[in-house]
């Protein structure tokens, strides 16, 4: 009764003699502990009778006490604390080996093992107890969780933050991942058509939304590569960049970042303008920034989190804080604000002045650098100080 379930349901995979003996004894427990209740039972009777005849023959009445509270000892710890002990600490070993008795035992005792059985399972329905329901029920998300976080050294430190990340998708939402709107590179068909190609020829990313006047106005994403050959021609124009435009996705800021997955998946998108209920966009998600939710980092190093000499840390206030914490190793909460910036800005309840120092979360952190009504720069002082 003290096995895995679910190795139990791997050795059987593999088929292992002891464990597919195992599983069909443990798909009716109640006749199996019938069985084991009913030997237990019978020795321990037998044995208290054998041990009265005795003492009625040793020592006569007078010693039927002693020789019971002996038998009490003797029965406690050889017959139920050691071999019990033994087969909790090692269930596969004991329960293996066990099935070769077992099995036979049931066949031939299954008369007397039925009729207790339909006894106690009628008592048991009395009850509202199903004797016959699944005993190996699914685990639940945090069950799972639980599992991996304490598998330790059977799974290596990279693979099991992966897993815990991929278990998190499903609370997680696109909102968690995305870059803030006022981040979004874009082009502005209203724009010069020199300011265009000095930005296209100087953009680190391969996907560019094109809007007018507002990123509110997107009507299209443009994919460098498809406009290269034009620029090089001297044929660019704007009626050839229009051209050149790929649908651009929507996403819903509450969408879950499982689901996104599949979108991705689905439609072979790469990039999507997140928005809000009202239609406005709110940020973008690319593929990598879902990724990196999984498997984390990139790059070895993060540029808007610097680890000083002191042991303090520069850290840009713009940073979502599910990507703090995944650097740090810290708990911010990410249930409110997004961002570092609206962390401390929500705390405080004010816009804060440049030098202004606080205790935050059990952090104690200096808000460095101010960009207008924005924190743009904190440094996080070490804790133990």
């Amino acid at each position: 009764m003290s096995l895995n379930r679910y190795r139990l349901l791997h050795k059987v995979k593999e088929g292992h003699a002891g464990a597919l003996r195992a599983q069909r004894l443990l798909r009716r427990p109640d006749r199996l502990i019938g069985l084991i209740l009913l030997g237990n039972i019978f020795a321990n009777n037998f044995a208290a009778s054998l041990t009265t005849v005795i003492a009625l023959r040793l020592m006569g009445e007078d010693g039927i006490a002693f020789a019971l509270g002996l038998l009490t000892l003797i029965t406690l710890i050889f017959s139920e604390v050691a071999p019990k002990t033994i087969a909790a600490l090692h269930p596969e070993r004991l329960a293996f080996n066990a099935s070769w008795l077992l099995v036979p035992l049931l066949k031939v005792f299954y008369p007397v093992i039925w009729v207790v059985n339909v006894m106690s399972n009628l008592l048991l329905r009395l009850l509202g107890i199903n004797p016959h329901n699944e005993t190996c029920s699914a685990l639940s998300k945090e069950e799972l969780r639980t599992v991996v976080a304490e598998a330790g050294a059977l799974i290596p430190d990279r693979y099991q933050n992966m897993l815990l990340s991929v278990l998190d998708l499903e609370s997680a939402t696109v909102e968690d991942i995305m870059i803030p709107r006022n981040e979004i590179v874009g082009i502005d068909l209203d724009d010069p058509l020199e300011e265009i190609l000095e930005q296209i020829r100087n953009s680190r990313h391969t996907r560019i939304p094109v809007y007018r006047k507002s990123i509110d106005k997107v009507f299209g994403l443009l994919h460098l590569r498809k406009v290269l050959i034009q620029i090089s021609r001297g044929q660019f124009t704007k009626e050839v960049l229009a051209k050149c435009l790929d649908k651009i996705y929507f996403i819903p800021e509450n969408m879950p970042l499982h689901q996104l997955l599949v979108n991705f998946r689905r439609e072979n998108l790469r990039f999507g303008l997140v928005i809000d209920e009202y239609g406005d966009v709110q940020g973008l998600v690319t593929l990598e920034d879902l990724l990196q939710e999984i498997v984390g980092e990139f790059t070895t190093g993060s540029l808007d989190v610097r680890r000083q000499k002191d042991g303090s840390y520069l850290v840009d206030a713009g940073i979502n804080l599910r990507e703090l914490n995944r650097i740090t190793g810290w708990a911010l909460p990410t249930e409110g604000p997004k961002t570092l910036n609206g962390l401390i800005i929500e705390y405080l309840e004010t816009i804060p002045e440049p030098g202004i120092s606080l205790k935050m979360l059990e952090h104690r952190l200096e808000i460095t650098a101010m960009d207008s009504n924005a924190i743009r720069e904190v440094r996080f002082y070490p804790q133990d100080e």
